[in-house]
C-alpha cells in the first residue's frame, strides 16, 4: 500500500510539472526577483500576447500599481508617476482552459468584457475560486502559468501598506502601493 501511494505522488508531481513546461520569464524588480513559467498549452493566444510584451520590454520600468494582501497583486500596465502605458489589441479570454486561479498563479486582468486583456497581469496571493471560470458573471480570469521562484518577493509586494492617490486623467486609485514596487526587467528565460 505504501508503495502505491509514494508511486501516486510520484506521478501526481510529474504531471504538476509537465503541465506547467512553458516558456520561463524573469522578473527583476526593486523588491527581488520572481520567475513565472507559462502554461502556452491552456492559454496559447494570452502566453503569446504575454511573451510579446515581455520581448517588447514593456514591462521595464512598469510598476506593480494594486496591491490587495489576501487578494491579489497587480502590474504590467502603469509607469511610475501612475501614467498608463498604450498597449496592443485585446485578447481573447481563454479563461475556459480550466486552469484555476490559485495561490502563486498569473493571470490576466481585464475590465468587466471578458475579451479585454492587453497588458496587465495579476499575481494570486490566496485561492481565488471567485475568479475562475464560470464564475458569478458567467465568465472569469484566464490564469496562464504559475510562479515556480521567488513567491517571497510576491510576499513582499503584498504586505506593502496601500493607499489612495490622484491618478493622472483618471482620478483617484485605490490600493496603490505606499513604496513603489518597480519592475526593472522583464526577461525571457533561455
Amino acid at each position: 500500500m505504501r508503495k502505491i501511494i509514494t508511486l501516486a505522488i510520484a506521478i501526481g508531481c510529474l504531471n504538476t510539472s509537465l503541465a506547467f513546461a512553458g516558456p520561463k520569464v524573469e522578473f527583476k524588480t526593486n523588491v527581488g526577483s520572481f520567475v513565472v513559467e507559462l502554461d502556452a498549452d491552456k492559454a496559447p493566444k494570452t502566453s503569446a500576447n504575454f511573451l510579446n510584451y515581455v520581448k517588447s520590454g514593456f514591462y521595464n520600468g512598469t510598476i506593480f500599481h494594486r496591491v490587495i494582501d489576501g487578494f491579489m497583486i497587480q502590474g504590467g500596465g502603469f509607469t511610475a508617476e501612475l501614467s498608463q502605458k498604450p498597449t496592443d489589441a485585446p485578447v481573447p479570454s481563454e479563461a475556459q482552459n480550466g486552469l484555476k486561479n490559485l495561490t502563486y498563479t498569473i493571470a490576466m486582468a481585464r475590465t468587466s468584457d471578458p475579451d479585454s486583456a492587453t497588458a496587465q497581469f495579476f499575481i494570486n496571493v490566496k485561492d481565488n475560486q471567485g475568479l475562475d471560470y464560470p464564475n458569478a458573471m458567467g465568465n472569469g480570469y484566464t490564469v496562464f502559468g504559475k510562479v515556480i521562484s521567488g513567491t517571497q518577493t510576491i510576499d513582499t509586494i503584498r504586505r506593502i501598506p496601500t493607499m489612495i492617490t490622484p491618478v493622472p486623467k483618471m482620478g483617484r486609485m485605490s490600493d496603490v502601493p505606499t513604496k513603489t514596487v518597480l519592475i526593472e526587467s522583464a526577461s525571457i528565460l533561455k
